[in-house]
Formats: C-alpha cells, sequence, structure tokens
C-alpha cells in the first residue's frame, strides 16, 4: 500500500481535522493493527498541523500511562494516572487544553521547547486505551477547534483498531 500525504488547502481548522480524518481513513483502510495505526496516526498529525514539536500516544497498561508510538524527542517512559496532562486527562476520561504548561500544576517537562499542550483520552466506552497527546512550542497553541477536531480523529481511531485485551 502506498499513500501519499497531500497539503490541505483547509481554510478553517474545521476543514483541516475533516482533512485529517479523511487521510487517516486511508491510512487504517485494511489496517487493523493498533500500535501501526497509532503509528502512523502519530505521524499524519506531526506533519500536517502546525506549531508541533510532539505528537504521539501513550497507552493504558499495568495502571499507568505508558509512551507508545510519537513523533518528537524522546518522552518520559510512564505517567502515574492524575499525573501532568496526560495522567489528568486519563484519570478524568475528559480533554484536557493547557495554553501554558508552566503554568498546570505538576506539568512534566520531557522537552523544555513546550509551553502549551492538549491531551485527548482514548475511549471505548467506558474502557480506558491511552491518550493521544500534542505538544507545542507556542503559547495558547491550540483551542475549542482542535478539541473538537481532535476528539473526533481520536474516536476515529479507537473504532478502527483491533486492541489487546491485556491493554487495561
Amino acid at each position: 500500500m502506498s499513500f501519499e500525504l497531500r497539503a490541505s488547502t483547509a481554510t478553517t481548522k474545521a476543514c483541516l481535522y475533516a482533512d485529517l480524518r479523511a487521510a487517516l481513513d486511508g491510512l487504517l483502510h485494511d489496517e487493523r493493527d493498533a500500535i501501526a495505526n497509532l503509528a502512523n496516526a502519530s505521524a499524519l498529525l506531526y506533519a500536517t498541523l502546525p506549531d508541533l514539536n510532539w505528537a504521539g500516544f501513550y497507552l493504558w497498561r499495568d495502571a499507568q500511562l505508558i509512551v507508545g508510538p510519537f513523533q518528537g524527542k524522546p518522552a518520559c517512559v510512564r505517567i502515574a494516572l492524575g499525573r501532568g496532562v496526560c495522567g489528568t486527562a486519563a484519570a478524568r476520561r475528559a480533554t484536557v487544553l493547557v495554553p501554558d504548561v508552566h503554568a498546570f500544576p505538576g506539568h512534566i517537562a520531557c522537552d523544555a521547547a513546550s509551553n502549551s499542550e492538549i491531551v485527548v483520552p482514548l475511549l471505548a466506552g467506558e474502557r480506558l486505551l491511552g491518550v493521544l497527546d500534542l505538544d507545542s512550542p507556542k503559547l495558547a497553541r491550540f483551542d475549542a477547534d482542535d478539541t473538537a477536531g481532535l476528539e473526533a480523529f481520536a474516536a476515529r481511531l479507537v473504532i478502527g483498531c483491533n486492541w489487546p485485551k491485556d491493554w487495561s
């Protein structure tokens, strides 16, 4: 299979995220392996969204978040539930948008260049599978449009993969 990433001509974030979901559908076509799909999804986000310095996933395993496929500098490997932005989003099972990570109590700084962050939980019903984590060197990089777009992206990714039963 060959995949060509086309530059988006979107004029709004809603259109950009629609283009991203269409590209994700192309990547998910005939592939159900979660790790393979997460790897391609992180590469797609990193290559497409402006002003990112990290895009990837933490997977919920053995009662903690463990780094999964990502693009960017090396990352923290294990994050406890409720710790940092990723652990907080996992505990709340809700998206956490942080305009300034330096003002977030307990922020885990894997890359000193990060200034803002958004974390979207990956949920299959009530089952926590992991989180999608995006970091930016730009303050207030993410907004409500990013939240909506990334939540739809994550939901599509969740239903497009076979998730191992032992990931919980």
